[in-house]
C-alpha cells in the first residue's frame, strides 16, 4: 500500500503544518465531552496507524476513537488527505533534533541512522507514505536540517552533499521496510519464518536438485557464508537475537554492513575532496 502526501488542499494542509502547535485550534463544544483539537484528532490517528495500519485509518474511526462522528472532524481536518500529512509531520518530531559532533561526523550520523531504524519499525506506517512527494512540514524539515548539520562537516560541497544525503535517507528507509515488513510475515499468514524457510528450502532441493550447477556463484556464496557462520560469524558482526523473526535479523544486518560502506564512501569521498582542493593551491 502507498499513500501520497499532499493530496488534500494545499493551502490549508500548509497552514495547519505551519501552525504553532496546539495554539487556537481547541474550540468548544456543547456537552460534557472536552472539546476537540487538531492536536487530539492527529494523535488518534498516529494511535490507528500504529495499531493497525494505513488501511484501518478513516476520519470515520478516528472520530470513534475521541467518541465523535467523523463529520465533527471536519472543523479541525478538512479530509483524511491533510490528516495523512499531518500525522506524518508529527510522528517525525520523536527523532532527536540534534546529535553531538565532538568526536566527528561519523559517530553522530552512524547514531541517526539507528535512531531513525528503530523510528520506523516503531511506526512501520510511515513507510507507506511515498517520498516523492514530501510533506514539506516543520518536522520533515527539522529531520533533514539535522542531517545537514551533522554532515556539514565533512567538507563536501553541495551537489555532492545532497546526493550523500538522499542516498543515506533512501538507505535506512528501503532496509527499514524489510524489517517491518517482516515482523508482519508471521502473524499475517500464520506461517513462522522457520517453518516457511525449512519447508520450501526442502521443496527447492526436491525440484532443483541441480541448483548449485545451474548458479554456481550462488551456492559458492551460499556455502562460505554457511561456514563462516559455523566459525562464528563474520568479524564484528553482532549475534543473531533468537527471539526477532529470521528476515529481521537479516535485514538488521545488511542495515549495520551497507550503513558501514556507504559511510566508508563518504570518507573516500571526503579525502577525495581534500586532495583536490590542495592539488589546486599547489597549482596556484
Amino acid at each position: 500500500m502507498v499513500v501520497f502526501a499532499g493530496q488534500g488542499d494545499a493551502r490549508r494542509s500548509m497552514a495547519l503544518l505551519w501552525r504553532a502547535t496546539g495554539a487556537g485550534d481547541a474550540r468548544a463544544v456543547p456537552g460534557p465531552k472536552p472539546a476537540l483539537s487538531v492536536d487530539a484528532i492527529v494523535a488518534a490517528g498516529i494511535e490507528i496507524a500504529d495499531a493497525d495500519d494505513m488501511g484501518a485509518l478513516s476520519m470515520r474511526a478516528v472520530g470513534a476513537r475521541l467518541g465523535r462522528t467523523a463529520m465533527a472532524l471536519y472543523t479541525y481536518v478538512p479530509s483524511k488527505a491533510e490528516l495523512v500529512d499531518l500525522m506524518h509531520d508529527r510522528v517525525l518530531a520523536e527523532l532527536p533534533a540534534d546529535y553531538p559532533t565532538a568526536d566527528g561526523w561519523r559517530p553522530a550520523i552512524t547514531a541517526w541512522a539507528g535512531d531513525t531504524w528503530a523510528f520506523y519499525l516503531r511506526h512501520p506506517w510511515v513507510l507507506q507514505i511515498s517520498q516523492a512527494r514530501p510533506v514539506l512540514g516543520p518536522g520533515e524539515y527539522r529531520q533533514l536540517e539535522t542531517v545537514v548539520r551533522i554532515l556539514r562537516a565533512t567538507g563536501l560541497e553541495p551537489t555532492a552533499l545532497r546526493r550523500v544525503i538522499g542516498v543515506l535517507f533512501q538507505f535506512v528507509r528501503a532496509t527499514a521496510r524489510v524489517a517491518a515488513e517482516a515482523r508482519r510475515a508471521a502473524p499475517e499468514t500464520g506461517v513462522p519464518d522457520e517453518e516457511w524457510w525449512s519447508g520450501r528450502s526442502a521443496l527447492l532441493a526436491e525440484v532443483a536438485p541441480d541448483f548449485a550447477e545451474r548458479f554456481p556463484a550462488l551456492a559458492a556464496l551460499e556455502a562460505g557464508a554457511a561456514d563462516r557462520a559455523g566459525e562464528g560469524g563474520e568479524d564484528g558482526a553482532e549475534p543473531a537475537d533468537a527471539a526477532v523473526p529470521y528476515l529481521e535479523n537479516e535485514a538488521r544486518e545488511t542495515f549495520l554492513a551497507g550503513l558501514t560502506l556507504i559511510l566508508d564512501g563518504i570518507d573516500t569521498s571526503v579525502a577525495k575532496e581534500a586532495g583536490g582542493r590542495a592539488s589546486v593551491e599547489i597549482v596556484r
